[in-house]
């Protein structure tokens, strides 16, 4: 009998230690949360080498240097549409063993990438615009792109008048944030966006010579264009040559642009482009990195940081650049 006992206690105490290995087997959950006193390591993806993000990548490696517990390591795409240059970038962070990946995202098309890194337990911030459709991100911080729209559209229904015209350099349509800077600025227009014409909208895929390509198709389509607004700064600059080629005055033609980059506010201080609206990628890149460090180290981090933006024209483009 007591050795039926000693056998039915032993079977008992297995099956207690199985099932309680089990239990906490399924409760278990990745997580890559940093302890206090860890070293967080970080990742920074940038879309492609351009001033902008250069910027980016210096303010973060400012912030790195100053912030003994966490150290970041960087990546960049080749373009502003290198959906595949982005992936390989997060797929070669996760096997780094990240905590956290602050990326600047080409589409929607990286989600699925994002998806295998949430599922490791890294945390994942945005940086400069959102994927709106993506809702496992810690946090957004980037430019309010409609807002800065409007800034546009407005500044520009005080030149424009009735009958006038106006071309639209987009970036690319499956970024919301580069239609977010077109739909803006038709509402920045207000009354007046129905008593001028939109002559064509092209894409430009944010790139210099995409954009001095359009910019040659709506000047040669359109002998008395009035306007041009370019939803970012590298298609603002084709747009210069552009107008050159065509034997156009800058002064008998707005040129409007998105970015107020280096090479846009020399354009502005020469009188070549007219304005352009200022973005702060340093603040996107320090305040970007140190929210991915707060929501790894657990803390509680806004669902949305709005870096800001201002109008760059000739009478202040010596406070930027």
């Amino acid at each position: 009998m007591w050795k039926n006992r000693l056998v039915g206690g032993a079977v008992l105490a297995t099956v207690l230690i199985v099932s309680v290995v089990l239990a906490a087997t399924a409760a278990a959950k990745p997580s890559r949360q940093a302890s206090p006193e860890a070293t967080v390591k970080l990742g920074f993806i940038t879309k492609f080498p351009v001033d902008f993000y250069f910027t980016l990548v210096n303010a973060a490696k400012k912030w790195d240097k100053a912030t003994p517990g966490a150290t970041v390591i960087y990546a960049s795409g080749k373009s502003g549409t290198d959906d595949a240059g982005e992936i390989a970038a997060i797929q070669n962070m996760i096997a780094q063993g990240v905590n956290g990946i602050a990326i600047t995202p080409t589409s929607p098309a990286v989600s699925s990438a994002l998806d295998k890194a949430i599922k490791q337990g890294i945390k994942v911030v945005l940086i400069d615009n959102d994927i709106p459709s993506w809702k496992k991100k810690s946090s957004v911080v980037a430019t309010n792109n409609y807002k800065g729209g409007v800034l546009a559209g407005k500044f520009l229904a005080t030149k424009l008048k009735a009958g006038d015209s106006l071309g639209i350099l987009e970036g690319n349509p499956a970024n919301p944030a580069l239609v977010q800077r077109v739909t803006g600025v038709l509402a920045g227009l207000g009354a007046l966006k129905s008593q001028i014409k939109v002559v064509s909208q092209l894409e430009t895929d944010c790139d210099q010579t995409k954009g001095a390509t359009a910019a040659q198709t709506m000047l040669t389509a359109n002998q008395n264009l009035t306007a041009i607004y370019s939803a970012c700064g590298p298609p603002a600059l084709g747009a210069i040559q552009s107008i050159k080629n065509a034997g156009v005055k800058p002064e008998d033609i707005l040129l409007v642009g998105f970015d107020a980059s280096p090479d846009e506010v020399k354009a502005i201080r020469a009188g070549t482009e007219t304005a352009s609206v200022a973005q702060f990628p340093a603040k996107m890149g320090s305040l970007g990195i140190a929210t991915l460090y707060n929501a790894v180290k657990g803390k509680a981090v806004p669902k949305n940081v709005d870096t800001g933006t201002a109008l760059v024209t000739k009478a202040n483009a010596g406070q930027f650049g």
